[in-house]
């Protein structure tokens, strides 16, 4: 049952496990009382917060592979950490989905499967898997959204679709549906689209948006119903097929940001796999990039937050955003070990444990650790604890809080998981207030509020008395949140579906002369109600934090008061290309540094060189796989850093299916060992394909990174730099549209004892006759 004290009661002793503390006036405290019982609150500073530091990947610990992460903050204060199903580890169990939790975000403890033989969904086909779970909270329970690759309705295999279970704690015990949120989706030929990766959005309106889909279909968004267990209406396609799946959606500053990975997600050593952005001013779309390009067209978009940069880590993508206590965004995902690709048992199944790291938003577009990518080594970790002396998982205990009026009481919460809970419970004339000590004026609040009483309301003050004094009020009675100072007043009404007898996460940051809040269900980047305000008056320097309970009683847990994160503005610098060291113009002979790969020594009879540009009818030649057959034309790489450029027009046309035209720069170190960059034709998209090809545990495999958007002039890059600690030789992509504005892409490696030759190649495809038209070839020096 839920705690519920009339306020007519809060003059007497509190019951329920509560022990009142004394008046502000007192010198002496009560004693604490006994901490409910259940898991223990994770522990807290009890001077100033600090970050934490952690080193990738951060389930090492317990997991091989722990892929497709999905995170939430439970009530009871620790953070529980999602995965798919895989085994655990080399030569263990299968498991159907995994959860594990940490107190600090750096150290994690594995705790169990979601499902087993007595609670996975009777609806699934025997031989079913469950991948890529999404965990929110809703209406007082957790829901886990996730896909079903097989159900028993259709004979067919792999007739994906999306189940959701729910659970009283983020441990379980799971409870499915009982039936599909909808149904598989038959493709337009054979088969079924990719109906997975399921991702919940709850915008300030109330409207449930489920995200799901995948390569074959694109991604699509749906709306649900009140119980947000089965979608209504038509669903509507926000990105290209053939490009993204793994969709993530937050919202900030007015923009809903549709996240998603591209490209091959298990391509053991050549994995490509890397995480997109587009935004919109609705949760429909249309989802575009920076420069303004739809993630929902043939020559699809797509603005780079993650991919990999040449250190050990490749395949960086699948992931969760979740927001520290200071308001730093952390990015989870998986990722694969270059040199350690595969569970050793069973063979095949690759090995992608979880990365966090730093997500920063920088010119309105968030990118991961400034565009540095994915961290290797020691690295500050994210704000875990709260500052001031406040014990964030029993906030009434220790002497982070002082009451100043009414009633501040420990409690437990009867009704769900979060434990040990603070109760603020008013007087018959006066408020219920407790202050912290002084807190910087750029300072972030977060704390998990109920108010049980439909008459209450919550307040958090800030910058102390007088005409300084912002407040920012969680109002049930008028069913709005409020952010004011003095007569200036921001007001958002609460949507009719939020229950605020049940447990809401409210922020209030104060940073940069605004005050900015935010009531959310999960604290996932979904919305309930959000306001802000330039007060008049600036904070001062440091002054505490009032909390403020009226009209009825109000239930805080996981509080903690930190100072707000300071952002990262700028972009680590990208590579620059210098001073041009050989030219090719294609103006008469080429020059005779040129040879000729799988080519008579003069070039294949149809490439012809004249006005300026060498031209190259495609063929049906390829380097990749067994034939090994297509021509080349290379020349030996310059000593050193370097950059390889060429302007190459291959008119690709949209939205017709020509498989896998290509024409662009080549790395050539073998005929199974080599990287090439190219404006590509898939399926019915057109993007830029940074492919390796490369021999390793006994296998030829070919996997890349894929990038745009292309136009039939293409200008690609090629920036060579030495890893000074290991001698491997790393190439960074980029390329541009206009030869002025460049896109920078991911980073594949060649060993260090290679010796590549480097030039172009064209093929891929006759049909329909296509030729590609060089107009230079470059080597510049690395500025």
């Amino acid at each position: 049952m839920e705690i519920r004290l009339l306020a007519v009661l809060a003059s007497l002793a509190l019951v329920l496990g509560a022990t009142a503390l004394p008046d502000s006036g007192s010198s002496s405290r009560a004693a604490a009382a006994p901490p409910p019982s259940g898991t223990a609150p994770p522990s807290d500073s009890t001077t100033t917060p600090s970050g934490t530091t952690f080193t990738n990947p951060i389930t090492e610990p317990f997991a091989d592979t722990y892929a497709d992460p999905a995170v939430i903050r439970g009530k009871d204060g620790w953070w529980y950490l999602y995965a798919t199903s895989d085994p655990l580890v080399s030569g263990g169990p299968f498991g159907n989905m995994h959860v594990s939790r940490s107190q600090d975000l750096e150290s994690w403890e594995y705790v169990g499967t979601i499902f087993d033989e007595e609670n996975r969904p009777s609806w699934a086909a025997s031989a079913s898997y469950f991948w890529a779970p999404d965990i929110r909270y809703v209406d007082g329970q957790y829901v886990m959204y996730h896909t079903v690759t097989d159900t028993a309705a259709n004979p067919d295999p792999w007739d994906y679709t999306i189940g959701v279970a729910t659970a009283p704690t983020p441990a379980g015990p799971w409870t499915d549906s009982g039936g599909p949120v909808l149904d598989p989706r038959p493709a337009s030929g054979d088969g079924y689209l990719n109906t997975i990766d399921p991702a919940l959005f709850a915008d300030e309106d109330g409207t449930r948006y489920l995200y799901f889909g995948g390569f074959n279909g694109g991604i699509w968004v749906t709306r649900l119903d009140e119980s947000g267990t089965r979608a209504v209406g038509e669903p509507t396609r926000v990105t290209v097929a053939d490009r993204y799946e793994g969709a993530f959606v937050v919202k900030r500053d007015g923009w809903y940001y549709l996240m998603g990975s591209s490209a091959n997600c298990c391509s053991g050593p050549v994995t490509g796999y890397s995480v997109y952005t587009g935004r919109s001013r609705s949760p429909l779309g249309p989802f575009v990039d920076h420069e303004g390009v739809s993630l929902n067209e043939s020559r699809v978009g797509g603005t780079q937050v993650i991919a990999q940069n040449g250190n050990r880590w490749i395949g960086v993508g699948h992931h969760a955003v979740l927001t520290d206590v200071s308001g730093q965004d952390w990015m989870f995902y998986h990722a694969i070990d270059k040199d350690d690709a595969w569970l050793s048992e069973p063979g095949g199944v690759n090995r992608r444990p979880t990365l966090i790291d730093r997500m920063d938003w920088i010119d309105g577009w968030p990118v991961v650790n400034a565009g540095a990518g994915p961290s290797e080594g020691p690295q500050p970790g994210p704000v875990a604890a709260s500052g001031l002396g406040i014990v964030s998982g029993d906030p009434a205990s220790g002497s982070g809080l002082r009451r100043v009026a009414g009633t501040l009481a420990r409690g437990s919460d009867e009704s769900g998981d979060a434990g040990a809970i603070a109760r603020l419970v008013p007087s018959r004339r006066d408020a219920a207030v407790a202050r912290t000590a002084p807190a910087p004026r750029d300072v972030r609040v977060e704390a998990d509020v109920r108010l049980p009483d439909a008459g209450g309301s919550f307040e958090v003050t800030l910058g102390g008395p007088g005409s300084s004094t912002v407040s920012v009020r969680l109002d049930a009675r008028a069913r709005e949140l409020v952010v004011g100072q003095g007569r200036q007043q921001r007001r958002t009404a609460l949507p009719a579906n939020a229950d605020l007898t049940t447990w809401h996460v409210l922020t209030v940051e104060a940073r940069d002369g605004a005050v900015a809040t935010r009531l959310s269900s999960s604290g996932l980047g979904d919305v309930d109600a959000e306001a802000r305000l330039e007060p008049r008056v600036p904070l001062p320097q440091h002054a505490p934090v009032n909390l403020v309970a009226d009209g009825g009683e109000a239930q805080l847990d996981n509080l903690t008061v930190v100072p707000a994160h300071t952002s990262v503005t700028e972009r680590m610098p990208e590579p620059r290309a210098g001073a041009v060291t050989f030219a090719e113009e294609f103006d008469g002979e080429l020059d005779p540094g040129w040879r000729w790969l799988h080519a008579p020594s003069t070039g294949p009879a149809d490439v012809e060189t004249a006005d300026g540009a060498l031209s190259w009818p495609l063929t049906n030649h390829d380097l990749v796989g067994e034939a090994n057959d297509a021509p080349a034309l290379l020349r030996d790489a310059p000593d050193g850093d370097f950059v390889l450029e060429a302007t190459v027009t291959l008119p690709l046309g949209e939205n017709t299916v020509r498989n896998y035209q290509q024409a662009g720069l080549l790395v050539h170190a073998g005929d199974d060992d080599f990287l090439r960059l190219a404006p590509v034709s898939i399926w019915q998209t057109r993007q830029v394909e940074f492919g390796k090809e490369l021999t390793a545990d006994g296998g030829r495999w070919f996997g890349g990174h894929v990038s745009g958007p292309v136009a039939d002039t293409m200008h690609l890059r090629l920036f060579h730099t030495t890893d000074p600690a290991t001698g491997e030789h790393r190439y960074r992509a980029a390329t541009s549209r206009d030869g002025k504005i460049w896109r920078f892409g991911a980073t594949w490696t060649l060993p260090a004892d290679a010796d590549p030759s480097v030039g172009i190649y064209a093929g891929g495809g006759t049909t329909p006759p296509t030729t590609a038209t060089f107009e230079d070839v470059r080597l510049r020096a690395l500025d």
